[in-house]
């Protein structure tokens, strides 16, 4: 069995990724699609709306095969970091190719950009350096950097973000001189960053724009871009936890954290920076929304994106200390099992005995400092819950078995 590798977030499956799903399968000629996905909190530093359990479910009955978790350690991370992780589970599992959209859509430019960044790496942090004396954001002064050394007619525009995610996958496949062989899709009809649904009831949307739909006017205005199979699960998880989680669930435990930690404690969170400790005490003291801290932190220097990231570090109380120490090894700990088709059971039972990596369907069979991250990060996105519905949750996280669905009879497997 060929397999092909997605890195997805799914949040929450739409008809884009329903798209992609099946053009990756049908252009790497692939018999099942194999997708590595964020868990409750994801790389923009959002929780996801609905648990990683929910929108395995939604990818099993649309056309995904076999289902893993991209460990917290990688998925709440810049796109690099986010890239290589995905990039080496997707290795260990014996995936053929990765697929991914991008807004270039011709897969060679990749390489090319690959190969130029290579021939001038240290002339490239150098700018970056400069750029962020200067009081750049990373991102803007990567993008300087890259505009610099970049002068070849047949490479990347990054300033897009699904071309700098798709040149990290380049990047990271080389470095591991991993076999698996890239491809891309063009974006179609609707851009990453659009935050309204496109004229016309059905059709295919952006991710933000559903989440935009979803939390101000519910699921009636966004189901004709979303499958079935999504719009079942999003009712069923209001039905049974009674929310659909968004930044502002989070407000009141993000200000108990910071009311609770000393500007010294705070200096010692990951990704807390250059003094930036001082800026978060004052603004969340000022602050009566997620929003409002949010506009009175943000500056020139740090994106959305990354004080998005930063706050859920705050909330997860990750130590720079402990993050650095993960991050050290370049192999992956482990590899997580969520949910998996009969095809993808086929394709995993194949692969099983090539595996390096210790691959886990149940908490209790294995422990690690990365694990316990990813342990924390449910028990987090669980506090907007109410008793006993945050009870129940926080124990799925130990019982909860793979999620087993025969794509043949359309139906759910008991464990």
């Amino acid at each position: 069995m060929r397999a092909v590798g997605l890195v997805v977030e799914y949040n929450p499956f739409h008809n884009g990724h329903l798209y992609h799903a099946q053009k990756a399968k049908t252009e790497t000629e692939s018999t099942a699609a194999v997708a590595v996905m964020s868990g409750h909190f994801l790389q923009r530093g959002e929780p996801a709306v609905v648990s990683k359990w929910a929108r395995t479910k939604m990818a099993l009955q649309s056309g995904v095969d076999l289902v893993v978790e991209l460990p917290y350690m990688y998925a709440v991370q810049k796109a690099e970091t986010f890239a290589g992780g995905s990039v080496r589970i997707l290795h260990h599992l014996g995936c053929e190719s990765l697929f991914f959209g991008s807004e270039t859509g011709h897969i060679t430019p990749f390489f090319e950009t690959a190969k130029v960044f290579q021939e001038h790496e240290d002339l490239f942090h150098q700018c970056v350096k400069e750029e962020l004396q200067r009081g750049a954001s990373y991102p803007s002064a990567a993008a300087a950097a890259f505009r610099t050394i970049l002068k070849e007619e047949n490479t990347l525009d990054l300033s897009k973000p699904n071309n700098i995610l798709g040149y990290h996958y380049v990047k990271s496949i080389q470095e591991i001189g991993s076999l698996m062989q890239p491809y891309t899709t063009a974006r179609i009809s609707s851009d990453y960053h659009d935050a309204d649904l496109p004229k016309g009831e059905t059709g295919i949307a952006s991710a933000t724009s559903i989440r935009k739909a979803l939390e101000e006017e519910g699921l009636d205005t966004c189901g004709g871009f979303l499958p079935s199979a999504s719009i079942r699960e999003l009712e069923d998880y209001v039905q049974t936890f009674g929310l659909r989680h968004s930044s502002e669930s989070y407000f009141s435990y993000l200000k108990y954290s910071l009311t609770t930690l000393s500007a010294q404690e705070l200096q010692q969170i990951y990704e807390v920076e250059e003094g930036l400790e001082h800026r978060i005490l004052r603004s969340i003291r000022k602050a009566r929304s997620y929003q409002e801290y949010m506009e009175l932190l943000k500056t020139k220097r740090y994106t959305w994106t990354r004080l998005q990231r930063m706050n859920t570090h705050i909330l997860m109380r990750t130590r720079k200390q402990d993050m650095h120490r993960l991050l050290e090894d370049s192999e992956i700990p482990y590899i997580r099992l969520l949910g998996m088709t009969k095809k993808g059971q086929a394709f995993l039972s194949q692969q099983k005995k090539k595996l390096s990596v210790r691959l886990i369907s149940k908490l209790s069979s294995f422990s690690h400092p990365a694990l316990d991250l990813d342990i924390r990060a449910s028990r987090i996105y669980s506090l907007p819950m109410n008793e006993p519905q945050r009870t129940v949750f926080n124990d799925q996280e130990y019982a909860h078995a793979p999620i087993r669905y025969d794509e043949d009879e359309k139906r759910f497997l008991s464990s």
